[in-house]
């Protein structure tokens, strides 16, 4: 009799899981979406003729697991890009990551001084505190921090920097510094660049979700089933099996649980948690994403994939042009389509705006950032994302450790990815998540799933192979 097994999500990670397990015939395989589509926030889609994705989604690793399962599903249907991304900071542009010279240069002889000095008084007199602003400003001083990540990073996570906690930054940023910056200039250090300066990725030639488009075709002729459209309502755990229940009356029994639902959802999926489980699962918070594409009668607005906006003056955090990741999502098409990520809760006014008012605004912002005037934009269209980011507020640790302990206790439940495990994963790394789930059911993998980093050495890496 073949074991039963439910991955919940077709994101990234549930779909990687059932992608590695799909020729096992010793496992009959259930993926429940409750999205139409899958790919989860990497997926893709037509409009206005043209592919788009959910915003920017570029794949590089070093991991040769990941590499590939990830190769293998493009069915070599990609291509390689030159990365472009910059900062917009009063009307210019600056390389992100930052070059020191570039940047000072731009930013002017008193302002330059002025960032230099802010550094080297950190250096001797360091900022006290375990927040992001704290250890950011540490790392280039309170000058530059201000300018190239306050205002943006205040912008994505609706909190002041201040009350966000320093892992964030240590995860993101890691050991880079404007100290080691200044160092490769010279060429000093092992490589000459640092994790993060990541300047070549892979990309499908029909958008970032043609890769899960692909793995779940697999799966489906492999004898497993997707059922699209069904969220789950209820995991009776009871004798180390689990008895699911769906919003569509769906009831069925499994043996293994792998599950990239956002955490507390899958906490009070499982039934009557203990209040203090409860109470940790309320402090945890979301951010959620409104993107709107706007489709602009241009054919050269700017030559970056996506720029960061780093501007008091618009509410816009993030812009992504898709006709610079590769030509054939452009469809031969004169006009260019462009994402605008706006940052909120759900319960925020600005979530509930109407699609007009929220296009409008985009408009404006657009010709604020003096990138094309309203009379090139043609059309609008809103694409709304709820519970996009976990946030990583100060000590959010204390709440996240008791959920995990408490979900410990059920037998054969994996969460995985960027909402199953609470971690700002990319694709790579919920790839991965998705993988070691899956050798977990097969015995071939003994480590805690929680124990994997989103800092794990492969992410930024400048070179993606396959060997």
């Amino acid at each position: 009799m073949n074991l039963k097994i439910a991955i919940i999500g077709a994101g990234p990670a549930g779909l990687s899981a059932a992608y590695y397990l799909r020729n096992n015939k010793k496992f009959r395989i259930d993926l429940y979406e409750a999205d139409s589509t899958v790919g989860g926030m990497a997926k893709s889609f037509e409009l206005w003729g043209q592919v788009v994705d959910l915003g920017p989604h570029r794949f590089f690793s070093q991991d040769k697991m990941i590499n590939e399962i990830w190769f293998e599903a493009s069915k070599g249907e990609y291509l390689w890009v030159d990365r472009l991304t910059r900062i917009y900071y009063k009307h210019k542009y600056y390389s992100y990551p930052l070059k020191p010279f570039e940047a000072l240069s731009k930013l002017g002889i008193k302002e330059s001084f002025l960032c230099l000095f802010s550094y080297m008084k950190t250096l001797i007199i360091p900022i006290k505190g375990k927040n992001f602003e704290s250890w950011v400003s540490n790392r280039f001083g309170s000058r530059l921090y201000r300018i190239f990540f306050k205002t943006y990073s205040e912008k994505l996570w609706g909190i002041r920097c201040t009350a966000l906690d320093e892992q964030f930054a240590s995860q993101r940023i890691r050991k880079f510094s404007l100290f080691q910056a200044l160092l490769q200039i010279f060429k000093f250090g092992d490589d000459h660049k640092h994790k993060t300066l990541v300047d070549r990725f892979a990309y499908p030639l029909m958008g970032a979700g043609k890769i899960y488009e692909n793995m779940a075709q697999d799966i489906v002729s492999n004898g497993h089933k997707i059922f699209l459209n069904e969220k789950i309502t209820t995991l009776d755990y009871s004798n180390k099996k689990y008895l699911l229940k769906t919003s569509q009356g769906r009831e069925q029994e499994y043996d293994y649980i792998i599950s990239s639902m956002p955490l507390t959802t899958l906490v009070r999926c499982l039934g009557n948690p203990p209040m203090d489980i409860v109470k940790a699962c309320d402090a945890l918070r979301f951010r959620s994403t409104i993107l709107v594409y706007l489709k602009i009668n241009l054919s050269d607005l700017f030559q970056d994939q996506w720029i960061y906006i780093h501007s008091e003056k618009v509410k816009v955090g993030r812009i992504t042009n898709f006709k610079n990741w590769c030509i054939p999502v452009n469809k031969e098409q004169q006009s260019t389509i462009i994402s605008m990520e706006y940052w909120c809760q759900e319960d925020d006014q600005f979530w509930n705006m109407s699609e007009t008012d929220l296009i409008q605004l985009a408009k404006k912002e657009i010709v604020e950032l003096n990138i094309a005037e309203e009379s090139d934009i043609d059309l609008g269209h809103i694409h709304k994302i709820k519970k996009c980011y976990p946030i990583y507020e100060v000590n959010y640790q204390e709440q996240l450790n008791p959920i995990q302990e408490y979900l410990k206790k059920f037998d054969r439940l994996y969460p995985i990815g960027r909402y199953g495990s609470f971690k700002y994963n990319n694709q790579d790394h919920s790839i991965l998540m998705g993988i070691l789930s899956a050798k977990k059911i097969l015995g071939q993998h003994k480590q805690s799933l929680w124990d994997i980093n989103s800092d794990y050495d492969y992410q930024e890496d400048a070179k993606v192979e396959v060997s």
